[in-house]
């Protein structure tokens, strides 16, 4: 029987809304029962475990991520989609700095097939395809690339630019030219 209305949807949603106010470390079945007022049992008759709601969290965060991006990539196609893929995926882990630590959660590989883990990937591949990469220069690609985005947006999370004066955005701008310019002429 379902208390205080509680859903698995719902029970995600709300683990995700916690993670970005107290960063997704903390986040915890104990302080999920607590923002609903119900003692940690109850919610174990909808999650198998809090490694269940991390991994849940994970997969709602990479649904809405490449949601996100797939919207910003619409249309676009060369510099204009590696500008608008990376925005948004900045933008996300400004927005949403909880889940996108949740992203670092290492899912099953069955979970992830069934979630579509995958789709990040293939986004970045339909951005690459307009600078005609060959296997493997690609798959070099699309880890360079996402790891160039994820080490600006953490370092940026953390105040590891706050030191110098000048602004981040000029530096983000900056890096996506270079990347473009990068992808343009991979080496051979």
């Amino acid at each position: 029987m379902a208390r205080a209305g509680l859903t698995v949807e719902r029970l995600v949603r709300a683990a995700a809304e916690l993670a970005d106010e107290v960063g997704f470390d903390n986040v915890t079945v104990s302080a999920l029962a607590r923002r609903f007022g119900v003692k940690d049992a109850s919610l174990y008759s909808h999650l198998k475990s809090a490694q269940d709601l991390r991994e849940r969290v994970a997969v709602l965060a990479l649904a809405e991520l490449a949601d996100r991006a797939a919207s910003a990539l619409a249309g676009r196609a060369g510099k204009d989609a590696l500008v608008a893929f990376a925005n948004a995926y900045r933008d996300y882990a400004r927005e949403h700095p909880g889940r996108y630590a949740a992203l670092r959660v290492d899912l099953t590989p069955e979970i992830a097939a069934a979630s579509r883990a995958d789709r990040h990937s293939e986004l970045t591949r339909a951005i690459l395809r307009g600078y005609h990469l060959p296997e493997p220069a690609e798959t070099d690609a699309v880890r360079l690339l996402h790891s160039t985005f994820h080490g600006f947006t953490t370092l940026e999370a953390a105040g590891g630019f706050s030191h110098h004066p000048r602004d981040t955005d000029s530096s983000w701008a900056k890096t996506l030219d270079a990347l473009h310019v990068l992808l343009g002429h991979w080496p051979a």
